[in-house]
């Protein structure tokens, strides 16, 4: 995945109504400050809104041969042209008109209720988990900027994955 830069875009914004379905592009979506993605079973929780970037599905189902798209991982924003996994804890993003700020990396593996599709959980080693920091709209080809790191400060709740992802 080298040569990405400090910008990417977005290929699905993501939800579902109960936390054991995949999440399915429904094309846009209202990030609020606080809550999330209006109407995604997840909104409310502490990890507001989760991304994971199409090269790390893509790189699954290669060497895999399974067939999974935007959303198979329970992902809210599906991106592409940012290593996601590599931005610390703090990092700034902005997406359309809407400001998330990187709380986590990765999930605990041990934690319950970690989503797996056919067998496979991307979002607890390639996913990054985000609080919103101003409420907006987003929606598929949204261009997604990392505006960056305020106070280079690890600012993750507690109990959350420090700057390190789980191995």
């Amino acid at each position: 995945m080298g040569g990405m830069g400090s910008t990417g875009k977005v290929l699905a914004v993501c939800l579902s109504k109960r936390r054991p379905d995949p999440k399915k592009n429904v094309g846009r979506g209202y990030i609020k400050n606080g809550v999330g993605l209006i109407g995604d079973s997840h909104a409310g929780t502490e990890k507001e809104v989760s991304l994971l970037a199409m090269e790390a599905i893509q790189a699954l189902c290669q060497k895999t041969s399974i067939v999974a798209g935007p959303g198979s991982f329970a992902e809210n924003i599906t991106i592409e042209g940012l290593e996601l996994k590599q931005l610390p804890i703090g990092t700034e993003i902005r997406i359309g008109r809407a400001g998330l700020k990187v709380i986590g990396i990765g999930k605990d593996p041990s934690a319950p209720h970690t989503y797996s599709f056919q067998g496979y959980s991307l979002l607890r080693k390639e996913g990054i988990f985000c609080t919103v920091t101003k409420s907006g709209w987003v929606k598929v080809g949204d261009t997604v900027t990392i505006v960056g790191d305020r106070d280079g400060k690890d600012d993750s709740l507690p109990g959350m994955p420090g700057a390190q992802p789980f191995s």
